[in-house]
């Protein structure tokens, strides 16, 4: 997660770097915003943009980001710009129209409600936003599956909630929680000392909301289903403060606890008047027990809704490292397959407890978020999904609203501004069908192509693309591994079929079809990966597709066609990079090693091989002593 404070010099900048998808990647984006901001707003008043006075004798000691630390040490403020407050605010809702970030965090809000406010300061928040964390601060996160408790045989009948089993989850999560922070291995000092000396913090939440909204019939968003939301999200606060103090009189309260000053935190003043009074006298354990995470990966396993969403489509595609599927979501799918005659003579329709994202306005997102913010000490992850139709207006109407509600952040998305894993189903005409011709085109008896060199997780790589002299795709031939290895085998294999994909007949243009295979073969990942940030590669077929990316342009970085001359030299003169030279400098970055008029036929320099484990799969098979043995799960043949 990026942020930047809404004082900073390069705020305008920050706000609109997304819109070109190409600037960053591997991050959030998200602006800081005060109480002050916001008020001059409201008024449309003028707001300053400052830095710190650089010629100051102890800014490189004394500066750390905060610029209240700096105020409060009596330093100087220079004043680099003064915009319109309104005009920020009005770019940040562009921009999230256009590109879905920046996102949106009140970060003087978050510090005011903050539980440890008397001795550390929130000064950012975790990738997905609901831990707002200090420096050294660490995310120790669990959920319960709110799906799970209810009581449902029959998805045409309403279901039972489970309180009772609530209560008693709560409990034991703060519990569990609490015991992996004396079990963490704790590789830096600085979150060991800010965890264990510190915060003890933990973070319970929640996922399968939208199952469970489903399952008892009450559509998401509307006043009965907050009604409930607010009962469950309540019992779960009350219960996990209550285990937590519980705790504290077993094994002592957290190391900063002030029993005159966390009482007296705006969070803990809006607890029960019974559990204050027993946070007072025996102390509490955990600093911070509370967030919504995303549980992107968790519900999948466990089958429920991510976090506190709605159910983002009851039928749609999603892309993944297996493919392109089709799904139906598991309980529309139930009601479907009992009703599915009924519905296709059109005497059924879709309950309106079968909700989707798209099907909810913004404002019923925003407002089943602040419900549940009552009741977070942390914060929430949460994505306010909007339609195309959308206008700038509304998002700024509806950042408002965010504001108004009490909620620490916000993250927009109106339907089509970002590619995403999943993919809403659209309903299309028919065409007219055609009878499929296929047609290879023949390989011409000289070609141009260039090889380049990229480190891969199975080992160095040689990948050379030919073209037909109009860098219109031919070929592409991979060389990694020793001849006789499953790892040469299947890159062998892998460029023989690119290279089919390439020459079939295509009604796509030659860049559209290399594209295609980029969009397959881009971020598949294995068991390891190479580098980090945007030169990661994550595999051999990534690495594949980030040399076509360059190759062919498509990061806006063509590499143009030399046809090499029979003396080692280009037609410039220049001679080609050796042998050796490849091992002098090996990167995660796709290297040009030659271009050549035929393909090349190089081996990789004499480094370690490793072949693919036959038993646990993984490419840490290396030959050794005669025998074969793997580095990952320890199979052996001998």
């Amino acid at each position: 997660m990026l942020m930047l404070w809404d004082w900073h010099p390069d705020l305008e900048d920050f706000i609109t770097v997304k819109q070109d998808l190409a600037r960053i990647n591997g991050a959030n984006l998200s602006v800081c915003f005060s109480d002050k901001f916001m008020e001059a707003v409201e008024k449309d008043a003028d707001w300053p943009l400052v830095f710190p006075d650089t010629t100051d004798p102890e800014y490189d000691e004394k500066w750390d980001g905060d610029l209240d630390v700096w105020k409060s040490l009596g330093k100087k403020i220079v004043v680099r710009k003064i915009v319109k407050a309104k005009k920020i605010w009005d770019l940040v809702a562009e921009a999230a129209w256009k590109s879905a970030e920046p996102g949106t965090v009140f970060m003087e809000r978050y510090n005011k409600m903050h539980n440890n406010y008397y001795w550390n300061r929130i000064n950012c928040v975790n990738p997905c936003g609901e831990e707002g964390l200090p420096a050294w601060g660490v995310c120790n996160l669990g959920s319960i599956n709110l799906s799970a408790l209810v009581k449902s045989k029959n998805i045409d009948k309403k279901g039972i909630f489970d309180f009772r089993t609530l209560k008693r989850l709560a409990r034991v999560a703060v519990r569990f929680q609490d015991n992996i922070i004396d079990m963490d291995p704790y590789i830096f000092e600085g979150i060991r000392k800010t965890q264990l000396e510190g915060e003890r913090r933990i973070g319970l939440g929640t996922m399968g909301l939208g199952d469970t909204l489903i399952k008892l019939h009450l559509r998401y968003g509307s006043d009965n289903a907050l009604e409930f939301i607010e009962k469950v999200y309540s019992i779960i606060r009350d219960e996990a403060y209550k285990a937590s103090v519980e705790i504290a009189k077993e094994k002592g309260f957290f190391p900063k606890f002030d029993n005159i000053k966390y009482p007296k935190g705006k969070f803990i003043q809006q607890l029960p008047e019974a559990l204050q009074k027993d946070i007072k006298k025996h102390g509490i354990r955990n600093s911070i027990l509370l967030m919504q995470a995303p549980t992107g990966s968790t519900s999948l396993m466990a089958n429920a809704t991510s976090g506190i969403e709605p159910v983002y489509e009851f039928e749609f595609t999603r892309r993944d490292r297996l493919g392109t599927h089709s799904i139906r979501h598991h309980l529309y799918d139930q009601w479907y397959k009992k009703h599915e005659k009924e519905i296709k003579e059109g005497k059924v329709k879709k309950p309106e407890w079968f909700v989707s994202s798209n099907e909810l306005s913004p404002e019923d997102h925003v407002k089943v978020q602040a419900v549940i913010q009552k009741y977070v000490d942390a914060s929430i992850s949460k994505t306010v999904n909007a339609p195309k139709t959308h206008t700038v207006e509304d998002v700024k109407r509806l950042y408002s609203l965010a504001y108004k509600l009490g909620l620490k952040g916000i993250a927009y998305m109106r339907d089509g501004s970002r590619p995403g894993v999943l993919e809403r189903i659209e309903e299309k005409k028919p065409a007219e069908v055609k009878p499929p011709t296929y047609t290879v085109q023949p390989r011409p008896m000289v070609v141009h192509g260039s090889t380049y060199r990229i480190n891969t997780p199975v080992g160095t790589a040689f990948i050379t693309i030919n073209t037909n002299g109009n860098m219109e795709p031919l070929e592409v031939f991979i060389n990694v591994g020793k001849a006789g290895t499953d790892v040469y085998a299947m890159a062998t294999g892998l460029g023989r079929i690119i290279s089919l994909a390439m020459r079939f007949a295509s009604p796509l243009s030659p860049k559209e079809r290399v594209s295609e295979i980029v969009d397959q073969m881009q971020g598949i990942g294995g068991a390891r990966s190479m580098g980090f940030g945007k030169e990661k590669v994550r595999s051999l077929p990534d690495a594949i597709a980030k040399v076509l990316s360059m190759h062919f342009g498509l990061n806006g970085q063509a590499q143009k066609t030399v046809v090499t001359n029979s003396n080692g030299s280009n037609g410039n003169g220049h001679a080609i990079p050796t042998l050796s030279d490849m091992k002098k400098s090996v990167t995660e970055n796709p290297t040009l090693v030659s271009s050549v008029s035929q393909p090349s036929l190089m081996q990789q320099p004499e480094t370690s091989h490793f072949d693919i484990c036959p038993s646990c799969g993984e490419a840490n098979l290396a030959i050794e002593e005669g025998c074969k043995k793997c580095y990952g799960c320890g199979y052996a043949e001998c």
